[in-house]
């Protein structure tokens, strides 16, 4: 999906030229005394080769673990950016003080409209009751195991509904030679409150795929779709990783208590190998800066940062002790990437109270310390976007009419943007989107490799449903080619792997989508994995999903679910997979 009108970049190219910055010294931890080799030490001008992971980047044993970002992966879940769902209106600009609570508070209005075509609804009714301080538990309520999801009642249309087990089994008596089947499909039986809820995940623990919305966490077996385990928390969540550390642990942010708008404060780990709850702390919220922002999080090896407009802090995973606690000065972080670099976006406080002259950091995950800075240019608009790739380092900027795709070295300096190309490119970013959250490590549509960064187009009207892969070259930021997506439907990049590019192909009318791959040098994708044509109608049900291909197996992930009527949402399709 576009980015929402007023923030959709300009047409053609990448609007006006970006001119880098000077070097400038870091802010936030810099470190003291003159500069001296090391970690912390100030970067030099020139190129600086690519560095491997460092001790932060974890592999995860099982066919199903989760890939963390190689040397030249992008940031988001899996190596795959994360959630894509059309929130009724866009956010604020990121850094102002109402960049999250006033655009959930006109969403929750505006949410009445229906969605047309997707097969999934904005709520038009529902009691909301799960949105009532009814059950009020104390700030140090210790969350509790829930049974397995309950079918729902299929109000909507008074007809019964057809099981899980039943539509795959029918999708599969219709597969033809050469087309996956449903390995399993899953509803999501869990009651929601009024407009529905976001979904965070997927996190993935051996051959456990995790879940996680509003109060409940559940994890499914990838063989089956069987429900392992699910655990019932205390209150609704509220932001999420895109990505879990390599030992199979994630976590969750929650609410203070069940009032309405009650602050985003409260940390939940979760074991997702064991299905039992960790440790469970709260953070201060301080200030109306601090009170209003959303919240950041990203997961470091076995740190996880905890970011808002006005303050950052830092916690290890395996045990929850505190690492890092409120940085000085006036410049703080708002938005965080996952990974084996830990890259922050951040804003400076001005002297019109706003926050505004932004820069991008890396930041050490154990200390919380600046290792280097860069800064966009000083008395404009310029403001960070997205991270679409951590290593190599690929950054979406914006100002009210202008965009720029900008490459910097492995040590924070300028390298190039992008520029050239057939133009009307769509990266599909969730903090755009979605009403929860707000990190910068969600983006599908784009993709980068060590030489190599891709962006995918609008769909083109005049020629069917299809779109075109654009690439681009980065050591220059020259356009190098296009190729015209397969079978006449679009597609959307995932990641690169293996010296070519992966890509999902969306459904189409009575088409199935499926996985495909093009070489670097660009030609025609190929299909790895077909989805049937018969399942073209359930799969067109999963609106802007997440999408993660493992091991022959690819997995479609709802972002958001709700219904029209109340007892809905626990019948719509919530998880799918597919196999050959």
């Amino acid at each position: 999906m576009s980015q929402p009108p007023g923030q959709q970049p300009p047409q053609g190219e990448f609007g006006a030229p970006y001119d880098p910055p000077p070097a400038q010294p870091g802010y936030g931890y810099p470190p003291q005394g003159p500069a001296q080799p090391g970690p912390y030490a100030q970067p030099q001008p020139q190129p600086q080769p690519q560095s491997q992971p460092g001790p932060y980047a974890q592999p995860q044993p099982g066919p199903y673990a989760q890939p963390q970002p190689g040397p030249y992966t992008g940031p988001g879940l899996h190596g795959l950016p994360t959630q894509q769902y059309p929130a009724p209106t866009p956010p604020a600009p990121r850094g102002g003080p109402f960049r999250g609570r006033a655009a959930k508070i006109v969403g929750a209005v505006v949410a009445v409209a229906l969605l047309a075509g997707g097969g999934i609804w904005f709520a038009t009714g529902g009691s909301g009751d799960d949105d009532k301080p009814v059950a009020q538990p104390s700030h140090s309520a210790k969350p509790t195991a829930a049974p397995s999801p309950t079918k729902g009642k299929g109000k909507a249309t008074g007809e019964p509904v057809t099981g899980p087990e039943e539509e795959a089994r029918t999708i599969n008596a219709g597969v033809r030679s050469g087309e996956a089947k449903v390995r399993w499909l899953q509803r999501s039986g869990v009651d929601l409150p009024l407009y529905g809820d976001d979904v965070f995940g997927p996190w993935f623990a051996g051959d456990t795929v995790v879940r996680a919305m509003f109060q409940t966490v559940s994890g499914y077996s990838m063989t089956d779709g069987t429900l392992q385990w699910s655990l019932r928390l205390p209150t609704r969540m509220c932001g999420a990783p895109a990505q879990s550390t390599g030992d199979g642990k994630i976590v969750l942010g929650i609410r203070h208590d069940t009032t309405e708008g009650s602050d985003c404060d409260t940390l939940q780990m979760v074991d997702m190998r064991t299905g039992k709850l960790g440790w469970h702390k709260s953070f201060v919220r301080k200030g109306l800066w601090d009170g209003l922002s959303d919240l950041a999080m990203a997961i470091n090896g076995d740190t996880v940062t905890v970011g808002r407009t006005s303050r950052t802090e830092g916690f290890r995973v395996s045990d929850g002790k505190k690492l890092f606690g409120e940085r000085t000065g006036k410049c703080q972080p708002f938005g965080l990437a996952s990974g084996p670099v830990a890259i922050a976006a951040v804003s400076c406080h001005t002297a019109d109270d706003n926050y505004k002259n932004q820069r991008l950091e890396r930041i050490d995950p154990a200390t919380g310390k600046t290792l280097w800075t860069y800064k966009l240019k000083t008395g404009t608009d310029w403001e960070i976007k997205q991270i679409y790739s951590t290593k190599p380092l690929v950054v979406s900027v914006t100002s009210p009419e202008k965009w720029a795709v900008i490459v910097l070295n492995d040590d924070g300096t300028y390298r190039t943007r992008l520029s050239g190309g057939p133009g009307d490119y769509e990266p599909k970013c969730d903090s755009d989107l979605v009403s929860l959250g707000r990190n910068l490590d969600n983006c599908q549509g784009v993709a980068a490799d060590a030489n190599t960064f891709y962006l995918q187009t609008k769909v083109d009207a005049e020629h069917g449903e299809g779109n075109k892969i654009v690439a681009f070259d980065l050591k220059t930021g020259k356009y190098r080619w296009s190729a015209d997506s397969p079978a006449g439907q679009a597609v959307t990049l995932l990641r690169t792997e293996g010296g070519k590019v992966l890509m999902y192909v969306r459904p189409a009318k009575e088409k199935g989508g499926g996985i495909a791959t093009l070489p670097a040098t660009g030609g025609t994708p190929r299909f790895v994995l077909r989805h049937p044509a018969s399942g073209s109608e359930m799969e067109r049900g999963f609106f802007e999903p997440r999408i993660v291909y493992a091991g022959g197996h690819s997995l479609l992930m709802q972002t958001r679910i709700t219904g029209v009527d109340d007892g809905d949402e626990e019948d719509v399709r919530s998880m799918v997979v597919f196999e050959n």
